[in-house]
């Protein structure tokens, strides 16, 4: 069996592991086309140069997995050899054919890549959620066969009610996993943006957006029976939309007939000092 594959992807997914008894064949780079399984979007193109080098000077060692399809071949693993094939401008690469079902395919792409860490927290949320969906799955019943725990897939799957602009963080690299398990907790879909926003322009550790959450929930509960109260001022509404955007935090106008204040809240001391930067720019 592949080393790059792992001894835990062998004993979740049978008869994928590679003997001397089996037949390896030459196929042409024209007859294969990826996995639509695939759960990882993008792959590193420096990556792909460095094992094309490698290939260029000792050849693919170890032949990819495919599956003979309508057209041609499916590829079950390898898809990294596959496309470094194409780019050394090789015609043909060795691979041994298996018989998979969709569900086995779509198994054996999440377990390669989560082997390898080379999904995104939301690459994965996705792919736990395909494969549930698809194949009436529950999370334990997944969770037995990709060998994580139920309480992990539910993590995961949970980051997908975020809004769109923070999972796009989060496949960027410029959240992680623990700030997004943090952000999920926040029921107002606005402060999660806020808070989001906050921990990115600050560079908050998973720590630090913990305890902002932590002090924002004491802080909302009070004010909660407050806010229905208050008769939505759509002027008022506008300058809070507005003061939330520049300063990236929760801002508030408690407004009595005439008069009022305006609450600016930080988190921590170093936020403390930005919002005060900020401040001194408009003075």
């Amino acid at each position: 069996m592949s080393k790059r594959l792992g001894r835990g992807l062998d004993a979740l997914i049978p008869s994928l592991s590679v003997s001397d008894d089996d037949k390896v064949i030459d196929v042409s780079l024209s007859e294969l086309r990826p996995n639509p399984y695939q759960p990882r979007k993008s792959f590193d193109e420096n990556s792909i140069k460095e094992l094309a080098e490698s290939i260029k000077q000792h050849g693919i060692i170890q032949p990819i997995i495919v599956r003979s399809v309508l057209r041609g071949y499916e590829i079950i693993a390898g898809e990294r050899r596959f496309r470094a094939s194409q780019y050394c401008g090789n015609k043909t690469i060795p691979a041994v054919v298996r018989n998979f079902s969709d569900q086995q395919v779509m198994e054996i792409a999440l377990i390669e890549n989560l082997q390898r860490e080379d999904l995104n927290a939301i690459e994965i949320a996705v792919a736990y959620q395909s494969l549930m969906d698809k194949f009436q799955l529950t999370q334990e019943e997944l969770s037995l066969k990709v060998g994580k725990s139920r309480s992990h897939i539910a993590n995961f799957v949970r980051l997908l009610t975020l809004p769109v602009e923070i999972k796009d963080n989060v496949s960027r690299g410029t959240l992680s996993m623990g700030h997004a398990r943090a952000l999920a907790g926040i029921k107002d879909v606005k402060i999660q943006k806020e808070m989001a926003g906050m921990a990115v322009s600050a560079e908050w550790s998973v720590r630090e957006l913990e305890e902002a959450v932590k002090k924002l929930d004491v802080q909302e509960k009070p004010s909660a029976k407050k806010s229905k109260q208050r008769k939505n001022d759509p002027y008022i509404d506008h300058i809070e939309e507005a003061l939330r955007e520049r300063f990236k935090t929760t801002v508030k106008i408690k407004q009595q007939k005439d008069k009022g204040k305006i609450e600016i809240q930080y988190y921590n001391k170093q936020d403390l000092e930005r919002l005060l930067e900020l401040l001194q720019e408009l003075a």
